[in-house]
């Protein structure tokens, strides 16, 4: 078999392995913050070697070599990557821009021009479902690539395949397929010595990292069961203008259909399911879900989710998303073990209640200029570069990515589905022409899962 490629048993295999900490190290990151540590007697649940978690976060990277940065992917997230980036380390230089739109091209240097003074010459600037291409093939070190997700492993494997260093946004990809590419770009990446940081943010807040080595130091116990939500209002969406193909209302729309954005429990909630995988350092074997579209503007979407995950060692989790208005918000993660429980507050109390630990986030500001996720995932990635250390972030999260997919697919279905149905499923949702013009818009019709029953006038 070509070294570059993957089959479904070495991914399974590879999934299995999700909490190993690779390039990462252990060590301590706030010692000062909270125990600071391991706490004599307990039982770790990964070996401290293993913890996936950062060497160090420093507030600004160290500096080295200049490094040519380019964007694919022009909008609120991309332009947000990049000011994030620039804030995270010097010797950096945004040297090319790529999109599909050229007003979102307009709209990001407009931007970097007013906030970072930066100027991006009208050659280097790329419009076009080719467009990453013509940004990887610029004189860049490191791409950044935040389009909507559907486009990411097509993107991901360009960049690797040229030898460029990667940022890619959440989630990987939108389908089984997507995931697929994902992890063997990512395999590929790491042989070739390059380093890929993803964009689940919270693996670079201080407050999750000495939370999750708490947890793995065994002070809540073993772990049983989990809460995960992402509960918010309405997404943001806009109708279809005047001049607009039905491809070019689909792709500003992005965020309301299927095939651009895997489902808001993709798009959205895989930062919960994330942080859940990275702190069982497992996947999950069964998702038993089911959602509902009742109020969406546009697209075929559902508005809510609600699945539960059972994983290896019968641990079983809840995950609920939803953007509806005018309901109850929340978006947290809770673990309870057998000698107390977990939350993203960075709490961890007994069984009776009472707080045995808690992160102390006044220290960090004290101690820490930088205590924003979005520029530390920046920060670990450049001293990655600069020091030569070869790491990729995007096998794990690709596994969080399917873990979500998996979820949508039975409630999509009305089925219990497990991961080996989940991968060996031949879904791919990316249209295979790419083109801004009219389609056939039946396509893209609400999931319906069940059957109806031919009731009447709620007769029973």
């Amino acid at each position: 078999m070509n070294k570059n490629t993957i089959n479904r048993r070495d991914f399974l295999s590879s999934a299995a392995t999700v909490g190993a900490a690779g390039a990462f190290g252990a060590g301590s990151l706030l010692a000062s913050c909270g125990s600071g540590g391991k706490t004599p007697g307990l039982i770790p649940l990964i070996p401290e070697t293993q913890w996936n978690i950062p060497a160090s976060l420093p507030d600004k990277a160290k500096d080295g070599r200049p490094l040519k940065v380019g964007l694919v992917g022009c909008g609120n997230r991309g332009t947000g990557a990049v000011q994030d980036l620039l804030k995270a380390a010097g010797d950096l230089s945004v040297v090319a821009l790529g999109d599909v739109f050229q007003d979102r091209i307009d709209n990001t240097r407009k931007i970097l021009k007013e906030k970072m003074n930066l100027e991006i010459p009208d050659e280097n600037c790329f419009t076009g479902f080719d467009s990453y291409l013509k940004v990887i093939d610029s004189d860049i070190d490191l791409v950044l690539l935040a389009t909507p997700p559907a486009f990411r492993p097509l993107h991901f494997k360009a960049a690797v395949d040229a030898g460029k260093h990667v940022f890619l946004e959440k989630p990987m990809a939108v389908d089984p397929a997507g995931c697929l590419s994902v992890i063997a770009s990512s395999k590929k990446a790491v042989s070739q010595g390059l380093v890929v940081i993803t964009g689940t943010q919270r693996h670079h807040e201080r407050k999750y990292i000495e939370g999750y080595k708490q947890v793995q130091s065994g002070l809540i116990g073993k772990i049983q069961y989990a809460d995960i939500y992402w509960n918010t209002g309405s997404h943001w969406y806009r109708f279809k203008e005047k001049g607009w193909t039905d491809m070019e209302w689909m792709i500003r729309d992005w965020g309301n259909w299927i095939w651009l954005s895997g489902d808001h429990i993709v798009e959205q909630h895989v930062h919960n399911i994330d942080v859940v995988n990275w702190f069982l350092g497992r996947k999950p074997v069964k998702a038993t879900g089911f959602g509902a579209h009742l109020h969406r503007n546009t697209g075929d979407q559902f508005d809510m989710f609600s699945v539960n995950y059972l994983y290896e060692d019968n641990i079983v989790v809840h995950s609920m998303c939803r953007q509806i208005d005018g309901c109850t918000n929340r978006i947290s993660e809770f673990i309870q073990g057998t000698e107390g429980s977990w939350s993203n507050e960075g709490v961890i109390k007994d069984l009776d209640g009472n707080v045995l630990w808690k992160y102390d986030s006044d220290r960090e500001k004290a101690e820490f200029k930088q205590t924003s996720g979005f520029v530390l995932e920046h920060v670990n990635m450049i001293n990655h570069i600069r020091d030569n250390k070869p790491i990729s972030q995007a096998e794990d999260t690709a596994v969080s990515t399917l873990t979500a997919i998996m979820g949508r697919m039975s409630a999509y279905a009305g089925e219990d589905l497990t991961w080996e149905q989940a991968i060996a499923s031949d879904l791919n949702l990316v249209p295979g022409d790419l083109a801004l013009t009219d389609v056939d818009m039946s396509k893209y019709a609400v999931p319906s899962p069940g059957k109806p029953t031919g009731r009447k006038n709620n007769q029973r």
